[in-house]
């Protein structure tokens, strides 16, 4: 009996207890930071209590928690504040604190918080409750500078070339702001455009010509000049000044030099310029037949007519049926001329920067290439432009045709020697991919085989072309440690992705739509170094898996 007393007694102390604590939290008006209750009593208000529920959600950001490490301090927040303030209460003023959730558009270096602005104004400190990331801001500013530079430029031909130095201002916040008012007011095609180049994963929008190329190589073209007007070309002298870029108005010239397409002597140079262009005449009236009876020419001819119209699909420039016309004949003769390899896909992207070149030799600088009218050049033009593109590119592939006999076994060796020196220098990088069941033929096929013509902007393709013509013992090798240094370029992004899928979409849409002559400068550069460590040392830096 006195024990039934005893329990009835420990009940009711309990009972009176809990109840007490009800009657301070709702007197309060919030529970204490870092307090917890176990459920509403009937002297406690429901919806009061689950709103103002300080438990956190994973997953789900903590704005009570922002606003005490903001102050610095342990204490409560909701005591003596106002209704509505240190947490957010409703869902409508968790709707306006993260209204800017989906606005894709220049304010990402910008964290603003309404509790905080809320809290700040309470406590009469008078802050806007904005804080910068200084890293962030200055990255963004300076992104937003450089678009809208760019764009302009793409507009009006006549702004000045000084313009083109946009990346190194130094970026404030109220320049930044500026800068993001100037490029909404452009018209929407450009400002589309502009938003699509930041999301990975999208169509990588070509570009022709970069706006900040000449006015870097402008100090070379002196050396060029003097190279280039000596009566007997000093090929090596060329070669050397080459591989560090090539000036835009030295390049037509200095490609069919280093592709020996031109001879050394000048004297020579303009009758062998006429004899092959004239020879190339001859070629396609003797040899372009679309009407012939032989079946492989007709299978030739059926896949190189597919696969012309999807090269650059987004320059305007290239769905010309002029210019695809012209391609046609380039691709068709050169595969009849070759026919231990024939006509191969992704041959016909390997065109494409001699074409650029040579066109730019042609045409004004300022002129507008992506939506330039093939029809108005003059025919003869045309048949020079056509005869010098298919030359320079035979001259090009003549080291690397083994890539496109049967089976493609040069490919297939140098994706075997991509995975070893990738293993060799990064065996963490090559053990995450092999992980993850990514083989390398899967993503480095297209790079030795295109030459990395879809992974790169088609101005950072020229300027890359720049350095293999420039190559003394030919490109085939060094292309192998561009590769090299292009995936480790990657490596940290790959090292997040912890799946096949994730990888896989990574290095398929790399994103370099806003790279520039300057990361290819670096890619060479990181290629050459370990083309020096590691092309003479094929076993004593052999990394032991």
């Amino acid at each position: 009996m006195m024990d039934n007393n005893v329990e009835q007694s420990a009940k009711t102390q309990t009972a009176d207890s809990t109840a007490a604590t009800f009657a301070a939290v709702s007197a309060a008006g919030a529970p204490e930071s870092g307090a917890s209750v176990a459920g509403p009593t009937p002297g406690a208000n429901p919806s009061t209590f689950w709103k103002n529920s300080g438990r956190r959600v994973p997953g789900r950001p903590s704005p009570k928690r922002e606003l005490e490490k903001s102050a610095g301090v342990g204490v409560a927040v909701g005591r003596g504040a106002a209704p509505g303030t240190g947490m957010v209460s409703t869902f409508t003023e968790y709707q306006k604190s993260v209204s800017d959730a989906w606005d894709m558009g220049d304010d990402e270096f910008c964290i603003i918080s309404s509790t905080e602005a809320a809290a700040a104004a309470a406590a009469g400190a008078g802050g806007d409750g904005t804080r910068f990331s200084r890293q962030v801001s200055q990255t963004v500013a300076l992104n937003v500078i450089e678009t809208h530079s760019r764009s302009n430029q793409n507009h009006n031909a006549s702004q000045p070339a000084s313009e083109c130095g946009a990346d190194s201002i130094q970026a404030s916040r109220s320049s930044a702001d500026d800068s993001k008012e100037d490029r909404r007011s452009l018209p929407d095609s450009n400002e589309n455009r502009s938003r699509m180049r930041n999301y990975p994963g999208r169509p990588q929008l070509q570009k022709i010509s970069s706006n900040c190329q000449d006015s870097e190589y402008e100090t070379k073209i002196e050396k060029f000049q003097v190279v280039l007007d000596s009566p007997q070309l000093d090929l090596v002298a060329l070669k050397q000044i080459s591989w560090s870029g090539v000036p835009r108005k030295m390049r037509a010239v200095s490609w069919r030099l280093l592709s020996k397409y031109l001879p050394p002597s000048s004297e020579r140079r303009m009758a062998v310029l006429e004899s092959k262009r004239q020879g190339y005449q001859d070629l396609r009236h003797n040899y372009f037949r679309v009407d012939s009876q032989d079946e492989t020419q007709q299978d030739t001819y059926r896949q190189i007519h597919i696969d012309v119209p999807r090269m650059n699909p987004q320059i305007p420039l290239f769905q010309q049926q002029l210019v695809q016309e012209m391609f046609e004949r380039i691709l068709f003769i050169w595969a009849i001329r070759h026919p231990a390899s024939g006509y191969v896909q992704g041959i016909n992207d390997l065109v494409t920067p001699f074409f650029i070149v040579f066109l730019q030799e042609a045409l004004t600088p300022n002129t507008d290439l992506e939506k330039y009218d093939m029809s108005t050049l003059p025919e003869e033009t045309r048949n020079i432009i056509e005869a010098d593109s298919f030359w320079c590119l035979s001259k090009f592939l003549d080291c690397i045709q083994d890539n496109y006999i049967f089976a493609q076994l040069g490919i297939q060796e140098k994706v075997n020697q991509l995975k070893d020196l990738i293993q060799r220098i990064d065996v963490n990088l090559h053990r995450h991919l092999q992980a993850h069941g990514v083989d390398y033929l899967q993503f480095s096929f297209r790079w030795m085989n295109n030459l990395l013509t879809r992974e790169l902007p088609l101005h950072c393709t020229i300027r890359l072309w720049d350095t293999y013509l420039a190559e003394s013992d030919g490109f085939a090798l060094f292309h192998l440690y561009v590769c090299a240094a292009f995936l480790l370029h990657w490596k940290e992004q790959l090292m997040q992705q912890n799946d096949f899928q994730g990888l896989m979409l990574l290095l398929q849409n790399l994103p370099t739509h806003n790279w520039s002559d300057r990361q290819i400068n670096v890619l060479l550069a990181e290629a050459f170094r370990l083309k020096f460590t590691y092309a003479d040392a094929p076993k004593h830096l052999e990394t032991k898996s």
